[in-house]
């Protein structure tokens, strides 16, 4: 199993409609086929520790079977998609892949 965890900073100009554009965009990474489990959400109001990071505006983890299915969806056509559509409303992305 991997784990495949993208943590994204946004641009703070943005628009309401910008950001649900990113986040129906976002969500279309679920239907890519060697995804096994898909979340997205935003930092939880979990109490503040300094080890706690929640400066960033939303997340997403992605479970895949195995390296290969990395491979997969790192070329899917969803996942290139994504990043041509999105790469201009993020500031800054951070990725932990896991296994």
């Amino acid at each position: 199993m991997l784990v495949h965890t993208v943590i994204f900073w946004l641009k703070e100009n943005l628009t309401e409609d910008q950001r649900a554009i990113f986040s129906d965009e976002v969500n279309t990474l679920g239907e890519i086929g060697s995804v096994e489990s898909f979340h997205f959400g935003t930092p939880a109001p979990t109490p503040k520790r300094p080890v706690v990071e929640d400066s960033y505006d939303c997340a997403i983890t992605v479970i895949l079977k195995d390296m290969a299915a990395h491979d997969d969806y790192q070329a899917d056509p969803i996942h290139l998609a994504f990043v041509d559509k999105c790469k201009d409303m993020w500031e800054r992305v951070v990725i932990y892949d896991a296994d």
